[in-house]
């Protein structure tokens, strides 16, 4: 798949049927440029399902037509090329303008579910917000996020997506040397971020401030259009804490470190995005960092829900002036809803922990409380840290034991004495409980039907995966794409991160655990 630049010049494809809502209503949010033209565009990766989510026929389109397409060289019809611009917080220090330095919002189209979504490109060139880079992107990084972002969406986790990458025949220049560069198509329910207000709010541009906001309502929560201000715009503001709120919550529950959550790297659209230095939990520790530029720890594992709120606070900052003239009562209105992030933050972690956990929520007049559970929860994270527990195998073999097999469980733990402890009281609020009501004839002590073993473990395991993009698997297939030109291991794994929740012989390879020299050691980069 090879394009020869000698060719005649490619027809421009039809297959996205864009409509630019951003590119139309939003003129001086951005910049337009045209993608690169690449030396040798080849194909690599494409993502044929969900083409078809997105009503994208590629199928008209030959080979040389495809790398085109997704390198850059051939710029679909309808497509109206920008970089956007935004600000954020990086690392707690405030940059007013930063942008896409190396990206491209090519559109919008409307997925077979009516929903919008951007095709975007990253790697494209140089824009205008560059700032000094070469607005390129090595094979490695784009491969990281295509498996990485194809696992969160395995896990049910929102996210954006990997659509398509195209290898571009030209090298990138890194601190590692000279590397095989790429372009990532990559698809979003926006790009609309904490920064894109901060852009505006710090150059004192209401009126663009407000464009932005009446934007984003449009698109992300229509049903608030019809309120007036104030109101309108403070209940963006707690829409977007709740949808992070439980984004967060679903990464601690998974074990996944975003790694950068600076502000420019949190969505109005609740989806995770950017996969710069991001990894998975491996040996539990709340304290677990593997960026190598998160020097001080400020992005570590347990930090993200205060991180979360910090960046959801700089949102609100932002709207201060479209809440009210008095910024007194401003402020007033948005710190009542700041501070509900970290409960509601809980809330959504509590709910998932009862489902990893096999036990249902209490019911008003049930004996167990919230605080009982989330103390059981709590305890359980507790005794995966003092022993250095690998997190997702010790909840996937939890499900084990609660099929009655509890040898698997029993192997990770050196100290098996705390794990009786916890275990017991794990099983006496487990034969308390009914997951959900008629399963068998049995009745437990709280009036509800009882859930049998097999049927609780098999709960479970669609709550605990198995398979979880190992770091060191990882760093193995991009190694083999990037130095040897060997995609087979990306294929294979990315195969594997697909069926999660699947434990066969044939995945066994990728649950297991990095031997703990390796994952000590183990750092990610933002691959810029």
């Amino acid at each position: 798949m090879t394009t020869d630049l000698a060719q005649p010049p490619l027809r421009a494809s039809t297959v996205f049927r864009f409509d630019n809502s951003y590119a139309r209503e939003l003129e001086g949010f951005y910049v337009p440029r045209r993608p690169d033209v690449v030396r040798e565009p080849r194909l690599l990766f494409l993502n044929e399902a969900l083409a078809a989510e997105l009503a994208v026929d590629l199928s008209s389109l030959d080979p040389r037509e495809l790398a085109a397409t997704f390198a850059g060289n051939s710029v679909p019809e309808g497509a109206e090329p920008l970089a956007q611009a935004y600000a954020g917080h990086q690392f707690g220090g405030f940059s007013p303008q930063l942008g896409d330095g190396r990206a491209l919002l090519l559109g919008e189209v409307i997925d077979r579910n009516g929903r919008r979504r951007d095709i975007a490109f990253k790697g494209s060139g140089r824009t205008a917000f560059a700032r000094g880079g070469d607005g390129k992107a090595a094979l490695a990084p784009m491969l990281r996020e295509v498996l990485v972002s194809e696992a969160m969406h395995a896990l049910g986790v929102p996210t954006t997506r990997a659509l398509a990458v195209a290898g571009t025949g030209e090298s990138v220049y890194r601190d590692t040397g000279s590397l095989p560069g790429a372009v990532l198509t990559r698809v979003a329910a926006s790009h609309i971020r904490v920064g894109t207000f901060q852009y505006f709010s710090a150059r004192g541009d209401m009126a663009s401030l407000r464009r932005l906001a009446e934007y984003t309502i449009a698109r992300h929560d229509p049903e608030l259009a019809a309120l007036p201000e104030p109101r309108r715009s403070l209940s963006l503001l707690r829409n977007v804490s709740e949808r992070q709120a439980a984004l967060i919550a679903q990464w601690m529950n998974v074990g996944f470190i975003h790694g950068v959550m600076n502000t420019d790297n949190m969505t109005l659209s609740g989806e995770t995005i950017d996969y710069g230095p991001c990894a998975f939990v491996e040996a539990y520790d709340p304290g677990t960092v593997f960026s190598s530029i998160d020097h001080q720890g400020r992005y570590a594992f347990g930090n993200q829900p205060n991180v979360a709120h910090w960046n959801i606070t700089r949102l609100a900052e932002t709207l201060l002036p479209l809440l009210s003239d008095d910024t007194k009562e401003a402020v007033a209105m948005a710190t009542e809803v700041l501070n509900t992030f970290l409960e509601r933050y809980r809330r959504y972690l509590l709910r998932g922990q009862r489902a990893k956990l096999g036990i249902a929520a209490s019911l008003e007049d049930d004996p167990h409380s919230d605080q009982a559970d989330a103390a059981l929860a709590a305890d359980w994270l507790a005794l995966l840290h003092a022993q250095r527990v690998d997190f997702t195998l010790a909840w996937r073999r939890l499900a084990d034991a609660a099929g009655g097999h509890e040898a698997p469980l029993r192997a990770l733990f050196a100290d098996r004495e705390s794990l009786d402890g916890w275990m017991t009281r794990w099983r006496a609020r487990c034969a308390d409980d009914g997951m959900s009501a008629g399963i068998d004839t049995s009745i437990c002590a709280n009036g509800r039907a009882a859930v049998s073993p097999s049927e609780r473990a098999a709960s479970m395991r669609q709550q605990n995966p198995i398979v979880i993009p190992r770091n060191h698997r990882v760093e193995e297939a991009l190694a083999a794409a990037s130095d040897d030109g060997d995609l087979a291991p990306f294929v294979r794994l990315l195969d594997a991160l697909r069926q999660p929740y699947v434990e066969s012989p044939e995945l066994a390879l990728y649950g297991e655990p990095a031997p703990a020299a390796v994952t000590a050691c183990y750092r990610t980069f933002c691959g810029t």
